[in-house]
């Protein structure tokens, strides 16, 4: 199986090339990635730990889902493709904003990324790939700052980052 290549761009979200993933975490190379944060009606997030043989991050809380654009393919395209991989659903998603955030981790790999973030609703259970999800769960946004702030070691580097600023994104 050959593997997934990520988008390399510029800090203007202009692409410069292609590279293998784990090539581009090696290095730390500035790529394109997309986060979705899916809400139900009572304006709760769903979370989504992620599987416990993941190669970085096993077993940590994050947003719905995220990942990495193919090249040629829309964040919104990309959201609702990996919403399905990995949730078992998919629904509308708007882009709401962009930004660039570098999250080194243990193992020697760096997420440097500018991430599309992409905000749904959806109101039932979904079923999820245990390949990819060990849990989920449904979160007021106002306990999960509060959880992030009480047990930052149970959430994900980027989660940390990218709910910070989308917190402050919903405030505006």
């Amino acid at each position: 199986m050959k593997e997934e290549q990520v988008v390399l761009v510029n800090e203007n979200d202009e692409k410069i090339g292609l590279m293998g993933k784990q090539e581009a975490h090696e290095k730390a190379l500035l790529h394109r990635a997309f986060s979705v944060f899916v809400f139900n009606d009572k304006n709760e997030l769903m979370l989504q730990q992620r599987a416990l043989d993941k190669y970085h991050s096993p077993g940590l809380w994050a947003n719905t889902c995220c990942s990495h654009q193919r090249d040629g393919e829309s964040s919104v395209n990309a959201g609702k493709r990996r919403l399905m991989e990995e949730m078992g659903f998919t629904t509308d998603l708007k882009e709401t904003t962009t930004f660039i955030y570098k999250a080194p981790f243990d193992n020697g790999l760096t997420e440097h990324e500018l991430d599309h973030i992409l905000v749904g609703t959806f109101d039932g259970s979904p079923e999820i790939n245990p390949d990819e999800v060990a849990a989920w769960k449904w979160m007021a946004l106002d306990m999960v700052k509060t959880d992030i702030k009480a047990n930052p070691d149970i959430y994900t580097e980027w989660f940390k980052i990218i709910f910070d600023k989308f917190y402050q994104h919903l405030a505006v």
